[in-house]
């Protein structure tokens, strides 16, 4: 209702000053009135004594003279209020009544009742009258009574108002004095507040938090501007400390994004980032009935020079492939390192054949030229292969696919060449039909087979296994799950294999557990299909009960991308998981999604380390910042971490310094099958291993 102050504290002065002037006005007439009477009593007491002395001797007649009733009323005649008198004899019987200038009020039932047996001696007030009883005589043997009655209601009623025209001007002006000084002392007092609040939201309107009141004051508001001030200081310092730690944030989040979706030594795009560009760009091709064309290249020769020259020649040679193919596409085409020596190129929404080809041969001459590198002249050609979307039914994996087989096309032709693939080309498709129809098969008949490779701690220990599938076909021989899984995955038939897997490892636990004699885990791999099947976890729970296994000895593995692609499920099965005893690893971090934000949601005991870091361990800085930082992340979540990969003595002592939990990779063991693993022993020579290298 009031926006300031200063009206309800001058309404409440002013009500309060008006009150006391009313009580002032109020006891001036009350001691009007009392002042008055007491007066008009004392008057009407003298009459009455001179009445009674003049009206003595004549009480003895019968009937008073006539004289002496006109020297009443002549006595009476100046005073305009007397009403009337009244003489009894001495038995108490009126025997004469005269009424005055207001004798008409003894008509009045006050008057008419009077007694003047309950009358007291002397003067009494009631009803707005005196009346004086007055004996006449000796008190003992009175001769009679004299009662005279005189009106105070109009003296008292014009004395009061002479009363207030008098000194109702003087309190009026003193009240408002009263009121106007208080006011003004108000907006002086409560002034250095007024200011306060327009400075409070000059802050709020402006946001401008280095503003400060100056405000002097040694009471209460000063303090509080004081106050205000040092509040301002403080959310300054941490809006500064807030800024500086958001950009910090934001370089460091831009770092990671650019780690995780760039090739560490090329710079290109790697193979996460453009394949979930891929994705979008094939529905956008879908949605609208367009085409999209891809280029898949590899270098030709470069494993001789790369094993010949070392990795640090090829990994100059992959820098300078890298600047010649992003020199010669068009601002707009999407260039990529998917791994190794393959690349990939995406033109921007041009797929005509002849620009198509224009640019893989200008890409196969941009390499006619040969490496001048540490004064060596090395000539690397490529062998391209180009598919477009239709053909693959804009299906990314099947685009994939089409590529790479154009591209060994190119390779079989002689390499140095391009080919576009066609649907002629369908030996490979024939292969994948044929595979995908024997899976079932070949569960069946026992052709899959469950190789483990052994994981080490810091001492060379084996302290845990991964179980890896293969498939020795009849026809096609070793069958690798590069090969197979994705086949099943899209066939649908993952879960049966899963299962298959669960169930062998849940076999062979009773024999590892005799060799390895110690607490250990199995990892079993699950796919983004398996967290999609509703009775996966009861079917593991029914092989375990079925084999007795104790679940502490087992570990599942998902890949980043699979556990993120299907959050919500995922969390629920791995917390049923958890809860049941088994432990969970989250595989390929940090070459997936930038998924620093799910860690501290997801439900998992392990982080993997992809070997992608870790082979650039020894020739890349960043790797070993990336290795480490992800290290030092997984302990500070109280989680462990197991890196895989692991070839060379460089990388094992990387890794161990640094804290990694555990290690796997072909320096240590392949995978082998469980008769191999069986006669391996618990624990590894290190130096016997490093020599060996």
């Amino acid at each position: 209702m009031f926006k300031s102050i200063k009206g309800p504290v001058g309404i409440i002065i002013t009500v309060s000053l008006s009150l006391m002037a009313l009580l002032v006005l109020w006891l001036a007439v009350s001691e009007h009135k009392i002042t008055y009477v007491a007066s008009a009593k004392e008057h009407a007491s003298t009459y009455s004594e001179a009445v009674a002395t003049m009206i003595q001797p004549h009480m003895t007649d019968v009937n008073l003279p006539e004289e002496f009733t006109q020297t009443i009323v002549s006595l009476f005649s100046t005073n305009d209020h007397f009403i009337g008198a009244r003489i009894y004899n001495s038995d108490a019987t009126l025997i004469k009544e005269q009424a005055g200038r207001v004798g008409q009020r003894l008509i009045e039932p006050f008057f008419q009742q009077a007694d003047v047996q309950a009358l007291p001696e002397g003067s009494s007030y009631d009803q707005h009258a005196i009346a004086v009883r007055h004996t006449i005589g000796e008190d003992i043997y009175p001769d009679g009574y004299l009662v005279l009655f005189f009106d105070t209601k109009s003296s008292v009623s014009s004395g009061i108002s002479s009363l207030l025209w008098q000194i109702f001007p003087l309190v009026f002006a003193f009240w408002l004095f009263c009121v106007l000084c208080s006011l003004y002392w108000i907006h002086r007092l409560l002034k250095p507040l007024t200011n306060l609040t327009s400075f409070t939201h000059s802050v709020i309107e402006t946001k401008d938090y280095a503003l400060r009141n100056h405000l002097v004051d040694n009471n209460e508001v000063g303090a509080l501007g004081d106050s205000i001030n040092r509040l301002l200081e403080m959310i300054e310092v941490e809006l500064l400390i807030n800024h500086e730690q958001k950009q910090i944030l934001i370089e460091q989040q831009d770092e990671m994004s650019r780690l995780a979706n760039y090739d560490s030594l090329t710079g290109l795009p790697n193979r996460q980032f453009v394949l979930d560009n891929l994705k979008l760009e094939l529905a956008r091709a879908k949605r609208n009935n367009d085409d999209l064309a891809l280029l898949f290249f590899d270098l030709d020769g470069f494993k001789g020079i790369n094993d010949s020259l070392g990795h640090e020649t090829g990994d100059l040679i992959l820098i300078e492939v890298a600047d010649r193919v992003s020199d010669l596409v068009r601002e707009g085409d999407l260039v990529a390192r998917l791994g190794g020596d393959e690349f990939l190129i995406l033109p921007d929404r041009d797929v005509r054949d002849a620009s198509i080809e224009s640019l893989a041969s200008r890409l196969i001459a941009a390499f006619e030229q040969p490496f001048n590198l540490r004064g060596l002249s090395l000539t690397v050609g490529v062998s391209v292969g180009i598919a477009k979307a239709a053909d693959a039914h804009y299906n990314l994996s099947e685009l994939m696919s089409n590529a790479d087989l154009a591209m060994y096309r190119s390779k079989a032709k002689g390499r140095g060449s391009f080919t576009v693939f066609t649907l002629d080309m369908v030996a490979s498709h024939k292969r994948k039909l044929h595979l995908a129809n024997a899976i079932e098969q070949s569960l069946s008949q026992n052709e899959f087979e469950v190789y483990y490779q052994v994981k080490v701690n810091k001492h060379a220990e084996i302290v845990g296994l991964e179980a890896l599938l293969r498939w020795e076909h009849p026809e096609f021989g070793m069958v690798m799950p590069s090969e197979f899984i994705p086949i099943a995955e899209q066939g649908g038939k993952i879960s049966a294999i899963t299962q298959w897997v669960i169930e062998r490892v849940s076999e062979d636990l009773p024999r590892l557990r005799q060799w390895l004699n110690k607490r250990f885990r199995v990892s079993i791999n699950l796919s983004g299909h398996d967290l999609r099947n509703s009775h996966l976890f009861d079917n593991i729970y029914t092989v375990f009960q079925s084999y007795q296994v104790n679940p502490e000895y087992v570990e599942f593995e998902v890949t980043e991308s699979a556990y993120l692609e299907n959050f919500a499920l995922s969390n629920k099965f791995f917390k049923r998981m958890s809860n049941m005893g088994c432990a969970i690893a989250l595989d390929d971090f940090g070459t997936g999604y930038s998924s620093l934000s799910y860690l501290t949601q997801i439900s998992i005991d392990t982080l993997k380390i992809d070997k992608q870091f870790i082979r650039e361990l020894e020739t890349s800085e960043r790797s070993q910042l990336v290795t480490g930082a992800i290290i030092d992340l997984a302990k500070r979540l109280s989680l462990s971490v197991c890196a895989e990969g692991i070839e060379g003595p460089f990388q094992w002592q990387y890794l161990t310094v640094h804290g990694c939990d555990q290690i796997q990779g072909y320096m240590f063991s392949k995978p082998v099958p469980l008769s191999t693993l069986l006669e391996m022993p618990a624990a590894f020579d290190v130096a016997a291993l490093v020599n060996k290298q």
